[in-house]
């Protein structure tokens, strides 16, 4: 009788394991199966969207169209509030070296500002809707200070450190002149770089940039009255000007990078990362952004 249940629950446990494998097998065969780009030529199209913070998969994207012949334009099409400045100066720089081999259109949604500007400057052409909201060249930095909080539940806070600077930022205490002036210094110089990529993208004059690079946003209609952007139209419009510039005929093809190749594992990692990145980046109490206020996290 014992043996008889024995088999009886290896028999369950193998017809589990293997129903397991099999939906692994299937949800991996669905994930990483790839665009069909069967066309001979055409437009390749890039996505932007959300908060950007992660910058490789779209710079490989940019990297791939680079190289793929098929593809004589790339249309980039941006609906994000910006991010975390690295991430924004690694796509802008990828976006620059691409419109150097070929026509790169940029199609503004409804919303491209701040670090999605940024990484739309360099671009042979860019196009917004009427309403699209761009702008907001700024940098800015987040804090937190919960010492009035802490004394109320009486709570302390001890530190211990190397370095005058180093727990610059703490939500703990008041931050001293010299941390504020630290700090503003930092800022200045990212503000700057924004002014002159937006300056060598747009080819304007830096101080006609510095005039309107004071945070503010913009509709797209009026971003086209300060030369922030070129003309106004529909991702369609944009498309299909991008198909001109490459000089395709007719209606052009869209090409779509490949599907990232991903397995139950791998997406499992990468959802953990991404929380426990977010959450290193509120523990730490600042981060050096490129963001639309209010449209971010």
């Amino acid at each position: 009788m014992k043996n008889r249940w024995l088999w009886i629950f290896l028999a369950i446990g193998a017809v589990f394991f293997a129903t397991i494998i099999f939906a692994v097998i299937a949800l991996t065969s669905i994930i990483s199966c790839k665009s069909d780009n069967s066309a001979s030529s055409g437009v390749g199209l890039i996505e932007v969207k959300g908060l950007i913070i992660d910058p490789l998969e779209t710079v490989k994207q940019i990297n791939d169209f680079k190289k793929d012949d098929k593809v004589k334009s790339v249309l980039l099409r941006i609906d994000s509030p910006g991010g975390v400045v690295g991430p924004s100066q690694e796509i802008w720089s990828a976006v620059k070296s691409l419109k150097e081999k070929k026509p790169v259109v940029v199609s503004m949604g409804s919303v491209a500002a701040s670090g999605g500007y940024y990484i739309a400057a360099p671009a042979t052409l860019i196009f917004a809707n009427p309403g699209t909201i761009t702008g907001s060249i700024g940098v800015l930095m987040k804090f937190s200070n919960l010492e009035g909080l802490m004394d109320k539940v009486g709570m302390k806070s001890f530190t211990l450190k190397a370095g005058r600077f180093k727990d610059v930022g703490s939500p703990s205490r008041k931050m001293s002149v010299d941390e504020k002036a630290m700090l503003q210094a930092v800022i200045d110089s990212t503000h700057g770089q924004f002014v002159k990529a937006v300056s060598e993208g747009r080819k304007l004059p830096e101080e006609k940039v510095r005039e309107i690079a004071d945070g503010r946003i913009f509709s797209g209609e009026q971003a086209m009255g300060y030369k922030l952007v070129d003309r106004l139209g529909t991702m369609q419009d944009a498309l299909a000007e991008a198909g001109r510039l490459g000089g395709i005929s007719g209606e052009p093809g869209v090409v779509k990078p490949p599907k990232k190749r991903s397995y139950l594992l791998d997406m499992l990692v990468e959802e953990s990362a991404g929380k426990f990145g977010s959450m290193m980046r509120k523990e730490k109490g600042f981060t050096l952004n490129y963001e639309l206020e209010g449209m971010g996290e």
